[in-house]
Formats: C-alpha cells, structure tokens, sequence
C-alpha cells in the first residue's frame, strides 16, 4: 500500500483486494467533516455534472438499496495506517464506525475494471455533499486494475 493513501477493507464477496482508496488529504477533510457532522458516507452514482463526482453525506442520510454496491469501508480513526495518513486522537473520527463507500451498480458494472481514489481539489463541490462550504471538492482518479476482476 502507498504510503499516501488508505486502502478501504473489502467488502465484495469473493476479493481480497481493495477497489477504492482516500488519499491523505481526503481523510484529512473527511476527519474535520466527521467533527463537524458525525458519521459520513459517500455514494458515487455516475451521470452528468455533480452525479460522476462522489457525493459526501451524513451516515444515512442517502438510503442505498439494491440498486447499489458497498465497495468499501473506512477506519478513519487511523489505526493501522502509517506514512502519510497519520491517527487521529482517541474518540475522534472513525472509532468503531467505519465510513461506507457505496457506487450505484450501474455506474459499478462500467467501473469494476477500475481502482478508485478519492481525491480532494480546490472548488465547489455540489451542495448537497458536506464538503461544499469548504472550499474544496472531493473527486475520482481511477486507474485500470492490473489483476483479474
């Protein structure tokens, strides 16, 4: 694993590899959003303008169903990560409640040749997803995988 990112656990039946991954400046955020807003999730649906960026929400504030996958989970509270993505202080994010990553199984079925990271850049994000009034946008960098999906 890079040194500057956190892999989240598998959750697909069947792999034993992860498929998306934050970088540290998108746990960084996700670690001041959390403080601010409680337990967070992202859903990334695909379409056009702010539907194929990944949308940050409140845990169960967006009602995923069958209709989407779990691609992964999160411990934002640091345990086990080294290099770049540092621990965050006991009782801070993370702890005991880990942050989903979920993908509408339509965008899933066109991106499962793909790994994802989670990125953060300078700009508005849409305002529905809690990072918006911070100036900054979380976004998608993929890669093709080089192993068998």
């Amino acid at each position: 694993m890079p040194q500057d990112r956190l892999d989240a656990a598998v959750t697909l039946p069947g792999e034993d590899f992860s498929r998306v991954a934050l970088t540290a400046d998108a746990v960084e955020l996700l670690r001041k959003l959390w403080r601010q807003h409680g337990p967070l999730m992202f859903h990334q649906s695909g379409g056009c303008c702010d539907g194929s960026s990944p949308m940050c929400y409140p845990a169960g504030e967006f009602i995923t169903g069958d209709s989407d996958v779990l691609l992964g989970l999160f411990d934002l509270s640091g345990a086990g990560t080294g290099g770049g993505v540092t621990s965050d202080p006991p009782g801070g994010p993370g702890n005991g409640h880990p942050l989903e990553f979920w993908m509408s199984r339509e965008q899933f079925s066109y991106w499962s040749h793909t790994h994802l990271t989670v990125d953060v850049v300078p700009g508005r994000g849409s305002g529905f997803s809690v990072e918006s009034p911070e100036g900054k946008r979380f976004l998608i960098r993929s890669t093709l995988m080089d192993w068998p999906v």
